[in-house]
């Protein structure tokens, strides 16, 4: 007696439901895979929720704080708000001048005959960032004198390494089989490090960005030894008059500062990564 598929009952087992022609099991689908969320909803909230809870338990200390005249006068009179603004003001221009000091720099330390000074270069970044950043400020306004442009100076020399040193790490880890395919279908050298190159190089220079970035917020505070004002008012107020509503106000000010600026960096790398760099789960 014969099974509908006609094969004998008890010869064994037959061929089983989708399996191929040869009897050999079929492969199962390829499902395709689902690409990871870029930013996930926790990222957004969970550390500015934090940030809002500090401030706001900071803001109700205050109002139950018995503050004397000085301590008053030291945060009256939009002090607070303007030195908020001038260590912001500190952090991005820094930055700006960081960026195209560092990256450019960078680029063209993987070109050519210039790669031979990378050994020169990445050492004086080393030594800006070696340098106590109190003592290279000291430096600075012994020679440029008191001011915001010593302070810019010394945040500046003091971030340069991260960015210069991810950017020239990026550009070289790059695959040449990939670099001599762009050149072999057409592409200019400007092309391939536009389209190719800084692409596949953007985590990395993002990741020094970042750095860079939160070490700038930290320098910044510095920077009211050479008069360019900032957080650090507040704080060296506070230790000098022995007033620690004022302490406690440039601290959690400055703490709070870096790590939304860190936040914020973070969220930019995520977004601006290549898509084709995101791996699947």
């Amino acid at each position: 007696m014969r099974t509908s598929e006609g094969r004998r009952s008890g010869d064994g087992p037959g061929v089983r439901e989708g399996a191929g022609p040869d009897g050999e099991e079929a492969p199962e689908p390829v499902r395709p895979a689902v690409a990871p969320a870029r930013v996930s909803g926790q990222k957004l909230t969970l550390l500015p929720l934090l940030l809002i809870a500090v401030l706001l338990a900071t803001w109700l200390w205050f109002e139950q704080a018995d503050l004397d005249a000085l301590t008053r006068n030291a945060l009256s009179d939009g002090r607070v708000s303007k030195a908020l603004w001038q260590h912001i003001e500190l952090t991005v221009i820094s930055t700006f001048f960081v960026l195209i000091i560092a990256i450019p720099l960078g680029i063209l330390l993987t070109r050519g005959p210039a790669g031979r000074a990378t050994p020169v270069v990445m050492t004086l970044a080393n030594i800006g960032q070696a340098t106590p950043a109190i003592g290279l400020l000291a430096l600075l306004v012994i020679w440029l004198g008191i001011g915001r442009r010593a302070a810019l100076i010394g945040i500046i020399a003091y971030a340069v390494l991260p960015v210069l040193s991810n950017t020239v790490t990026g550009l070289r880890a790059n695959d040449p089989a990939l670099l001599e395919a762009a050149r072999g279908i057409g592409m200019s050298p400007v092309g391939v490090l536009t389209r190719v190159e800084l692409p596949l190089a953007v985590p990395l220079i993002l990741a020094g960005v970042r750095t860079a970035l939160v070490l700038n917020v930290g320098t910044a505070t510095l920077a009211t030894f050479g008069g360019g004002g900032g957080l650090g008012v507040l704080i060296t107020t506070g230790i000098t008059s022995q007033r620690m509503p004022v302490l406690v106000v440039g601290s959690v000010l400055t703490v709070a500062l870096a790590l939304l600026v860190d936040w914020l960096a973070s969220l930019a790398e995520l977004l601006l990564r290549p898509r084709g760099l995101e791996a699947g789960p």
